[in-house]
């Protein structure tokens, strides 16, 4: 009888160590399959969002630093945008080229950008605008600023990653040793500073806006504002 209990226990005993057993392979089943989903996911997310579009780079009307046309234009425009900002991808996308080429070509407005960062909450938009900076102390900021916005995913999309930006420099021309030690030191922190106060200065509502002959106006109402000024300066 009691050689009969001792095998019960035994044979529960491998029952249970063999159920364990199973238990843990399953387990670990299931941890590796999901070990091997993060990897595919990241691999689909850096093949997409590592594709960069360079698009077809022209000159614009009298090129000057982050200012387009005659500095003796009648009418002066600053633009206020965020890179990161979607309605300022809308305004690059639907009417910049056509105000530069109505208005700046022609020498009725001297045109400039001025960086005004609202989305804090992410480290995009500051590094666009640093990565910007850099490019325009090789003489490319409207080059890139044009790059950074064909290359735009949408508002904290992964558009502007440090990856992304170099490789932007990269694609057009940009010394890369130079850009790098410019962007990696964050050489630029205290223009990007004093961009953003000049906006609040002028009392910024938000991006994109427009200071036309000193009156701020939204993209809506750009056209007439320039329209307004000039008519006014005759």
């Amino acid at each position: 009888m009691t050689k009969r209990i001792s095998r019960k226990k035994k044979n529960r005993a491998a029952q249970q160590k063999k159920t364990k057993l199973t238990v843990i392979l399953i387990i670990a089943a299931f941890a590796l399959a999901a070990v091997v989903m993060i990897v595919i996911l990241q691999q689909n997310n850096t093949s997409t969002t590592g594709d960069i579009v360079i698009p077809t780079l022209t000159a614009k009307p009298q090129e000057s630093g982050l200012s387009l046309g005659d500095p003796n234009a009648p009418i002066k425009v600053v633009e206020f945008a965020d890179f990161q900002c979607t309605i300022c991808y809308q305004y690059f996308e639907q009417m910049e080229s056509s105000v530069i080429q109505t208005y700046v070509a022609t020498g009725k407005v001297y045109y400039t950008f001025s960086p005004y960062i609202v989305f804090y909450q992410n480290r995009e938009s500051i590094d666009a605008t640093e990565a910007a900076y850099c490019a325009n102390d090789q003489g490319k900021f409207w080059a890139f600023h044009d790059t950074l916005f064909t290359n735009y995913l949408g508002e904290y999309k992964g558009s502007y990653t440090s990856k992304r930006l170099k490789a932007m420099a990269e694609g057009i021309g940009l010394d890369m040793t130079v850009f790098n030690t410019c962007y990696d030191n964050q050489k630029n922190v205290q223009q990007i500073q004093d961009a953003i106060s000049y906006g609040e200065s002028v009392g910024l509502a938000g991006t994109p806006s427009f200071l036309v002959n000193g009156t701020l106006v939204s993209a809506s109402e750009l056209v007439a504002a320039i329209d307004a000024a000039l008519a006014a300066s005759k």
